[in-house]
């Protein structure tokens, strides 16, 4: 925790102080600020932002509603209260939830391989895999940081490469700084063989096909990619397996790893896929989240440099749904 502001003394915790309303809050570093003459009439929230500049203040505000700031030892939560010279207030600051995302969370891993290298894991659905707004806890991420200790003065905790939250499927984790340097460098140089099924809406063809289109934010919902003009060079080869009921399963090859680059190149192309929401894929055959799986990775090992293959199943919601498409 950065060094208290002039004038802010850090104080220890003790009876009259310990708000349970946050797990954090009973480790948070506490402050005790005097109001003086010159902060008579100011803000509490005001004064609480010249006092932990460190913090902003939207998250100060946020202490304050949530009971973590006392005025004269008793709770205050109107960040618009006008203070008073003599009065004494003390704050718990608690850290925001960002500062605590890079910390280990035990949590079963579905590992395929180890070694002392790497780590190669089959992620579930509705996974998040780096921690980032709306998600800062209960990630990938923390799970590796609890499984392998040494991750955490990694980049990333070894992560070269994501799966979004709800695609499934095989990724490899590097868990030393050599690998992980190698394994970007593979990457980046087009050496890493990464193979999706998906299932999407319409008849696509041609049967094989490569969609070579830039990717980027799309510029009227920035919270979606899209194919766009100066965006980043993308590339997927699309095979069409199968096709009926309106719908086509797909073996998809990236040969880049855009953010949703699957989903965008093929909803570019009116073909979304199956319960993708956000590119405007309906759902079907009892799927309840975007009709995507990694099903298979090939590599060099990062130090070795022998050659690398895991095949991951398809969950069960994805191959029930394979199946009608694709019976035994």
């Amino acid at each position: 925790m950065p060094s208290p502001a002039p004038g802010a003394l850090p104080i220890g915790s003790d009876a009259e102080n310990e708000l349970e309303a946050d797990p954090d809050a009973s480790q948070a570093e506490q402050r005790r600020l005097d109001v003086t003459a010159a902060d008579h009439g100011q803000r509490l929230d005001r004064l609480l932002a010249a006092a932990a500049p460190e913090f902003s203040r939207s998250h100060l505000q946020g202490l304050v509603e949530a009971g973590h700031v006392l005025v004269d030892s008793l709770p205050c939560t109107h960040n618009a209260h006008r203070m008073r010279a003599g009065q004494s207030v003390r704050v718990t600051l608690v850290p925001t939830a960002e500062s605590l995302s890079f910390r280990p969370q035990p949590m079963l891993l579905n590992i395929l391989h180890e070694d002392d290298h790497l780590l190669v894991v089959d992620k579930p659905a509705g996974l998040v895999v780096h921690p980032a707004a709306g998600n800062w806890s209960g990630t990938l991420l923390n799970g590796i940081l609890a499984h392998h200790a040494a991750a955490s003065r990694l980049p990333r905790a070894g992560i070269v490469h994501r799966l979004d939250k709800d695609t499934s499927g095989v990724m490899v984790v590097g868990k030393t700084l050599e690998a992980v340097t190698a394994l970007v460098r593979d990457i980046a140089e087009r050496q890493v063989l990464r193979q999706y099924r998906a299932i999407a809406w319409g008849l696509v063809e041609p049967a094989r096909q490569r969609i070579d289109a830039p990717i980027g934010r799309d510029p009227a919902q920035r919270t979606r990619m899209a194919v766009v003009s100066g965006g980043r060079p993308a590339q997927t080869d699309v095979d069409c397996l199968a096709h009926q009921q309106g719908l086509s399963a797909l073996q998809c090859r990236l040969h880049t790893g855009r953010t949703h680059q699957i989903r965008v190149h093929l909803a570019s192309r009116r073909h979304p896929l199956v319960a993708d929401a956000v590119y405007g894929g309906q759902a079907a055959l009892g799927l309840q989240r975007q009709a995507l799986h990694a099903v298979h990775l090939a590599f060099a090992h990062p130090i070795s440099r022998q050659p690398m293959a895991f095949d991951c199943p398809p969950p069960p919601d994805f191959a029930a749904a394979w199946s009608v498409l694709l019976p035994d």
